[in-house]
Order: C-alpha cells, then structure tokens, then sequence
C-alpha cells in the first residue's frame, strides 16, 4: 500500500522571493487545510540569489506532509519553473500561482470548484488590478492582439492563478518546446475551458520580475510559438509595398522622360527609401525570431536542470527502513 496521492498540487516559482515567503507561508497554508482534500505544494525555485533556497528547506522540514521543493540550478524563466512543477506534480487537479501574493490563495478554492464542475481548464480574470496604469493598458492591447493573431481566448493572460486538469498537464508534461507560454499551450489541449474572475491584491513585497522588455519578449514568443499569422502578414505587407514601389518606379520614369531631369522630389524619394528599408529590417528581425526557435530547439538541449528535489519518501520505502531500524541484531 502506498501513500494516497494527492487530489491537488500548488505548484509556485519562486525566484528571489525571501521578503515576501513568510507572508506566503501564513496565508498559504490555512487556506489550503480549509479546503479539507489531500494536497501538496510544490516550490521551484528557479536559481534565486538571495536566501530563498533555505527558507524554503526549513519550511519543508516544518510540513514534509504536504511540502514538496524543487531546486533546478540556474534561472530558466517563470514558465520553465512550471514545467518543472508540472513534471513533479501528482494531483488530479494542478493550480499555478505567484509567490507574491498578488493572487490571493483563498481564491485557489473558486478555481478547484469550478473545475469539479467538468471543466478541465480554468484561467482567471483579475477583478480589479493592482498594477501600474501602463501595465494595464498594455496588457489589454497585447491580449487583443494576440486572440486576433493565435485565436487563443486568454482574458487576462498575466495572471498567473490557473487551474489545469490532470489530461492537460500530462500532454504538457509530452512537450519538449524551449520556449512556450504555459497558458495558451494548456488552452490549445484543453478539452472544455473556462474563466473566472478572482481578487487581485498588492505585492507584499519585492518587485515585479517582468520589465517592459521582458514583456515584449513574452509577447513575441507567444505570438510566433502559437502562429504563423506574423509571417502571413508581413509576407502581405511586402507584396503591397512591392507592387507601391513598382508603380513609383514607373512614376518616376514618366515625369523623367516627359519633364526631364528635375530635383525637386528627391527629399520625399530619401523618405520613401528609408521607410522601405525600416520594413525590410523589420521583417528580417521578425524572421529571426522564427529562426532562432528552430536554432534553439535543434539543439535538443534540456528545457532546465533539477539539481535536487526535497520531498517525503514514499509511504512504503518510510515502512521498510521503520522496519529495518527496529530489528534487534543478534547477539554473539
């Protein structure tokens, strides 16, 4: 007889986190034992640098019950981290979540709900958010395009609180992509997906681990990881400008053989060039992103690297060494 598993894993990346893992702690965890289900929680910490590692080992000291930790060794991205938590997962039902609070956990209970009413995906809408207006905006802009260009239907695709049933986090566990946007590659396996709206709190502590660049890299990996739409569209966009530039070109021939030679123009042909030439470099940049999944994915190295996990063992390898221990050698 083994140990039962789990009906619920918390999966949580955690990358320098130390200010705010307390917090978490006190809220986490009553939250959960309210819930009244067998869980685990399972920590990934993604190679933080500050003393996050060992908060997290004394806190799996103080439940091993339920306390699960994985160290991989290095920094591998929020989205990695996951993956490594979805490989470690055992639950029927796999919740993701932020270490910072910002996603309340007393929400993890809507979502565990919601998906015991047949849904095997359940992403979540922040009710009122508590970031900077830009973000905001931003945010939902980048969310509007990006349903239009991968036809993926994410209200709210930063926030991290999602649910994911067991069939989906087996096929995720099946893919080996360098890079992908866990969101949207669960909702393409989903069977019968959904949303809800949940709260949305103030970090606690820390700071945001996503800059305006990060996000735009996150933007352009999901866009060309889930579509070609991108590639479609410039491929359009050159036949318009080729054609436009074709007939400039024959403009430019008719006034010179019927008016002559004349300087008058060349300003507005300098503009022109330029304009071209700002789309050609960035249609090439926009094929190297395509290129540059293909370079990393060639390479078929791995997604990231455990250096250790910190979990129980096994219910019936406890039983043997229990066992093992209490036999009273014999005497000479």
């Amino acid at each position: 007889m083994q140990k039962m598993k789990p009906e619920l894993s918390v999966v949580i990346p955690i990358y320098n986190e130390e200010a705010g893992l307390s917090k978490l702690y006190a809220r986490l965890y009553p939250a959960l034992d309210a819930l009244g289900l067998r869980y685990e929680i399972i920590f990934v910490n993604d190679g933080s640098r500050d003393n996050s590692p060992a908060l997290l080992a004394d806190q799996f000291r103080l439940r091993t019950d339920v306390t699960r930790v994985v160290l991989l060794n290095g920094n591998y991205g929020q989205h990695m981290a996951i993956l490594a938590g979805f490989e470690a997962s055992r639950g029927e039902i796999t919740v993701t979540l932020d270490a910072d609070l910002q996603n309340p956990p007393e929400e993890i209970g809507n979502l565990v709900a919601k998906m015991r009413e047949g849904y095997d995906y359940v992403g979540s809408i922040r009710r009122k958010r508590q970031d900077a207006v830009w973000r905001t905006y931003a945010s939902k802009a980048m969310n509007r395009l990006r349903e239009k260009i991968t036809h993926i239907k994410i209200t709210d695709q930063g926030n991290m609180l999602r649910a994911y049933g067991r069939n989906v986090i087996d096929l995720i566990n099946q893919c080996s992509e360098v890079n992908t946007f866990v969101p949207a590659l669960a909702y393409t396996f989903a069977r019968k997906p959904t949303e809800i709206v949940v709260e949305h709190e103030e970090r606690v502590a820390g700071e945001s681990k996503y800059s305006l660049y990060s996000l735009i890299r996150l933007n352009f990996d999901l866009m060309t990881g889930f579509s070609l739409v991108p590639l479609q569209l410039f491929s359009m966009v050159g036949m318009i400008l080729s054609v436009a530039s074709g007939l400039l070109v024959l403009l430019l021939l008719v006034r010179r053989f019927l008016l002559g030679a004349e300087a008058e123009g060349v300003f507005t042909l300098f503009a022109v060039v330029f304009f071209m030439l700002g789309v050609v470099l960035f249609g090439i940049g926009l094929l190297g992103e395509y290129i540059g999944r293909i370079f990393q994915q060639v390479r078929g190295r791995p997604q990231y690297v455990v250096k250790t996990v910190l979990q129980e063992p096994p219910f019936i390898e406890r039983r043997q060494r229990d066992k093992e221990s209490s036999v009273i050698p014999e005497q000479p």
